[in-house]
């Protein structure tokens, strides 16, 4: 069975500059367990920033974190892939 970040992973393996700095967009409903969770995919290096939507609703997370390769950054999607009501941008 293939990930469906494999288009995303032949993508990213077809730069060849790594490693970099990644940045990674989701949407989070706003319940501390799950943007605990979330939170928790990255490393202690990694730079989050939160934002609250208007309605309250949701979080929007934005980490930047030094990515070694293209199968790092898909293992961090698929790790936040695990996490009911979270949206990948």
């Amino acid at each position: 069975m293939s990930s469906p970040f494999e288009g995303l992973r032949e993508k990213l393996a077809a730069d060849k500059d790594w490693p970099k700095i990644y940045m990674f967009k989701f949407i989070v409903p706003n319940d501390h367990q799950k943007l605990a969770r979330a939170e928790a995919i990255f490393g202690s290096e990694a730079q989050i920033s939160l934002r609250q939507s208007r309605t309250g609703k949701f979080v929007s997370l934005s980490a930047k974190e030094l990515m070694i390769s293209a199968d790092e950054v898909v293992g961090r999607y698929e790790e936040a892939n695990k996490i009911e009501g979270l949206i990948s941008l």
